[in-house]
């Protein structure tokens, strides 16, 4: 199957995806200030550098998209019909170095949680689990 776009415009479309300050990760952000939590972000200083860390605690958070880390059972995940080999390589690597990124932050004495992109349709649920992980 082709893709329903230009190749140039799928260009202009996958440059416009960021890997820092997304919506997902505004919104956990925000949602994580308002229940009185300070953090700081991207820490160059640990593996795979997480988007928010609550050095006190020894915690860290990933806002990871459904996509882009292959959620499994998320139909936000589903691979696209044209060039599946590159996208299924792509995502298996990414998910790959997710694995191993989490090992080394265990290593090191940090607890790390994963925020799925699709777990933001449900606020409440979200804010529970936030609560639960940054206070246990």
């Amino acid at each position: 199957m082709t893709d329903v776009v230009s190749a140039s415009r799928r260009s202009e479309i996958m440059a416009r995806i960021r890997s820092k300050n997304s919506t997902p990760e505004l919104a956990v952000r925000s949602l994580v200030h308002r229940m009185g939590y300070r953090f700081r972000l991207h820490s160059s200083a640990l593996p795979g550098k997480p988007d928010l860390v609550f050095p006190r605690l020894q915690k860290v958070m990933f806002v990871n998209g459904c996509f882009w880390h292959g959620h499994g059972g998320c139909k936000k995940a589903a691979l696209p019909k044209s060039n599946v080999v590159f996208w299924k390589q792509k995502i298996d690597r990414n998910r790959e170095r997710d694995r191993k990124t989490a090992s080394a932050l265990r290593r090191g004495g940090w607890r790390a949680l994963v925020i799925w992109q699709c777990a933001l349709k449900d606020r409440v649920r979200l804010e529970s689990r936030l609560r639960r992980f940054l206070e246990g």
